[in-house]
């Protein structure tokens, strides 16, 4: 069979009525929410800009398209008048040679390359020329007596992703800092590429360990969007199951990471416990710690190996544990004092850049698509009140992780509740899929660092075009933003704040 397009609005402009109208769409106060900007080559040598927005109230995303012919792959700029496109722009820059004339800063992002000429268009076999990066040649902005550039990174002490930090300073503040994450770029856009839709779904379990489930889900809802295909209702529980202990695994993986920054040895180590126990209990349900093989197109590809009656039993036992240690620890003065007015994001700038997950949160802004755009078992599921905090700091995006664990343990128990009914045990796992997909859509999922946005075209049953947006790679490019005021010592705190990988931004 062949699957019709997809219904989401789609319109395709020339070059400066599609920059206009993206503009006047993001930039009025009602306006609609940028979530990211995207390459894909043509077959005619030109390039593709594809541009995902939310509007307000509206599920379904707007995709704004134009083509840059090959003899001039070149706009005006984006990013002075929506810096949200910032990044966007320098990855259009690295990965397909694409010039945004006036940006403010087109510096290597994603490739160590100096020659746009050379750069690998996704969509085709090209390859970049190897290039031997000069590490002696760190760009300066910050000037005055007694300043100098610490490059901090990509090897660093610990378990920890590879990136380097540039940190210009004239001894204690930051007046600036610039990020370079090209040692981690792994060419996962390429590596979906003509694979058949089961295949392509480990491929999306891989490109953010941390959020294995997420990547999954955002994937499989966009072929299933596609196929319009409904899943059951057994697999739409499990799917949320396995979605809700990813984010409690990942809220406490940061805090394992503040504790550990001030010096608290036994909350490092309690924290450390629990979320080795959670991984346990991932593992135990479904034979991968990360939740890996667990979503398939069309539905999961097994119930829980523990019945509702033991998984709630362990669940309850975790959330103990941790609630006593949480509070614990968010009582401790010395602690609190590291959080407390380090590394704010101003609400306006979120709001203008739409920060996702936590970091949006915490500074009032909290798009959240288990909100907005709900998604398989969410819509019946109670999940409350939105999670939100004002202050911006490291203190409220970790209060913000602790609200959103007990939201998480509650959500577990409404779903165990569920799974109980027979029906749910003995009804279907998976709707069937159809072999011959064709077209374009997008899907989307609530990962713990916020929104993952996947940008997916078929043709014939097989993936020809596949791009991952990670909330990671949408709110890093605001950890330049938030260290006025700040000291070296602080810059652990507000990078564990954070809580993104550095594997989601580097794709």
């Amino acid at each position: 069979m062949t699957v019709p397009q997809e219904t989401s609005a789609t319109s395709h402009w020339d070059v400066p009525t599609w920059r206009s109208r993206l503009l006047e769409r993001t930039t009025r106060p009602d306006g609609a929410r940028f979530a990211g900007l995207f390459g894909s080559a043509e077959n005619d040598g030109g390039v593709r800009l594809t541009a995902v927005l939310f509007a307000p109230d509206a599920e379904d995303p707007l995709t704004l398209q134009t083509h840059l012919p090959a003899d001039d792959l070149s706009y005006e700029a984006l990013s002075p008048l929506l810096p949200a496109a910032f990044w966007y722009e320098r990855a259009l820059h690295d990965l397909f040679g694409v010039e945004p004339k006036d940006h403010p800063r087109l510096d290597p992002l994603l490739l160590p390359l100096t020659d746009p000429a050379n750069a690998p268009l996704p969509g085709t076999a090209r390859r970049p020329i190897p290039l031997t990066p000069d590490e002696s040649a760190i760009p300066r902005a910050v000037t005055g007596p007694g300043v100098f550039t610490i490059p901090h990174g990509p090897v660093r002490s610990g378990v920890l992703e590879s990136v380097e930090y540039l940190v210009e300073t004239p001894g204690e503040d930051i007046p600036r800092i610039q990020i370079r994450v090209f040692h981690k770029h792994r060419g996962a856009s390429k590596n979906f590429e003509q694979r058949p839709l089961q295949d392509a779904v480990l491929v999306a379990e891989r490109v953010e360990g941390i959020a294995s489930v997420a990547h999954a889900l955002a994937f499989c809802h966009a072929a299933e969007r596609l196929a319009g295909t409904e899943i059951p209702w057994a697999a739409r529980l499990v799917r949320c199951l396995h979605a809700e202990l990813e984010r409690i695994t990942n809220h406490l993986d940061v805090m394992v990471k503040l504790t550990d920054a001030a010096g608290l040895a036994v909350a490092t180590a309690r924290f450390g416990l629990h979320k080795e126990r959670m991984l346990r209990l991932i593992g135990q349900l479904c034979g991968s710690r990360f939740g890996r093989s667990v979503i398939i197109p069309g539905g999961v590809h097994a119930l829980p190996a523990l019945g509702p009656d033991d998984i709630d039993r362990r669940v309850a036992r975790l959330h103990r544990g941790i609630a006593s240690d949480w509070q614990a620890a968010m009582t401790t003065p010395s602690f609190l004092d590291r959080l407390r007015t380090t590394g704010p994001l101003d609400s306006l700038l979120a709001h203008a850049h739409g920060a996702l997950g936590p970091v949006g949160k915490a500074s009032g802004c909290s798009p959240d698509a288990r909100y907005e755009r709900p998604y398989d078992a969410y819509p019946s599921l109670g999940l409350g009140p939105l999670v939100q905090e004002s202050a911006g700091d490291a203190l409220a995006r970790t209060q913000v992780r602790g609200t959103e664990i007990e939201q998480s343990f509650r959500l577990l128990r409404q779903i165990t509740e569920e799974l109980r009914d027979p029906a749910a045990g003995t009804g279907p796992l998976e709707a069937p899929m159809p072999t011959d997909l064709h077209g374009e859509v997008t899907g989307w999922a609530e990962a713990p660092q916020g929104e993952v946005l996947y940008l997916v075209r078929f043709e014939d049953g097989r993936v020809a075009r596949c791009v991952p947006r990670s909330a990671s790679f949408h709110n890093l490019v605001l950890f330049h933003e938030v260290f006025a005021g700040d000291i070296l010592t602080d810059f652990p705190f507000i990078e564990a704040s954070f809580g993104l990988s550095i594997a989601g931004v580097a794709l």
